[in-house]
């Protein structure tokens, strides 16, 4: 009877035991300070992570990332403990591992979002609010395109600053700089039209002008190649 009862024991500690397994995920995170020309995936790629590791790591939610701000950059190391099978009364417990699960990869971006800083961002917002104010939101969003175009172009500064604040013989090259009118608030919709352009998807043929025909009174602005009319502006290269 003794004999009966520990041997049924035995056969229920080895089924309870079975069902035990063990899985541990280390996580390291890298601390990398943006710079000009960085991106989501751009990042991604360098050091093997997908997109949605970083966003989730720095609590992001869009794909937006500024210069001279830091990001953690995850990196995963996945400990996988053996998992037991429940084992016959007259056999030991059979154990395998799971095949990992292969590494996803991050998802390319047709072009990289470009990154400023939140100063840059404000003023830009507030250069569209003033140049663009009546105008639709597509045509705060060409204001915008121009001015990151011209960053983009070897003929301008590199910066956002350095372009929008830029002198042009004795006079500042966008006039609301000159007159002030700067100075006033972005609306909402500005703002949203700065995070749009940033987005790059659509450069307006690289435009690194425009101008109201009606009030324009330089001549050499009429004979830039035109690409596209919106609103009251023509935007030209």
């Amino acid at each position: 009877m003794k004999h009966s009862y520990m041997k049924s024991m035995v056969v229920a500690c080895l089924a309870t035991l079975s069902f035990i397994g063990f899985n541990a995920t280390a996580t390291a995170a890298t601390n990398y300070k943006v710079v000009k020309g960085d991106s989501l995936w751009k990042l991604g790629k360098r050091y093997s992570v997908t997109i949605d590791d970083i966003k989730k790591l720095n609590n992001r939610q869009g794909d937006m990332i500024y210069i001279g701000e830091t990001l953690a950059i995850p990196s995963k190391t996945k400990v996988l403990a053996a998992e037991t099978t429940e084992p016959s009364t007259a056999a030991p417990a059979n154990t395998a591992k799971p095949e990992p699960k292969p590494e996803a990869k991050p998802t390319e971006q047709e072009t990289p979002a470009v990154s400023i800083s939140a100063s840059e961002k404000d003023l830009l917002a507030r250069l569209v609010e003033a140049e663009a104010k009546g105008e639709s939101y597509e045509g705060k969003v060409g204001v915008a395109t121009v001015v990151l175009n011209r960053v983009d172009s070897p003929k301008f500064p590199d910066t956002v600053t350095g372009v929008i604040k830029q002198v042009v013989g004795k006079a500042y090259a966008f006039s609301p700089v000159q007159n002030g009118s700067i100075n006033k608030p972005a609306s909402e919709e500005s703002k949203k039209a700065v995070e749009q352009a940033l987005t790059r998807k659509d450069r307006l043929n690289d435009s690194i002008y425009f101008y109201n025909p009606k009030t324009a009174t330089d001549n050499w602005i009429r004979s830039r190649a035109v690409i596209k009319t919106i609103d009251h502006h023509v935007f030209a290269k």
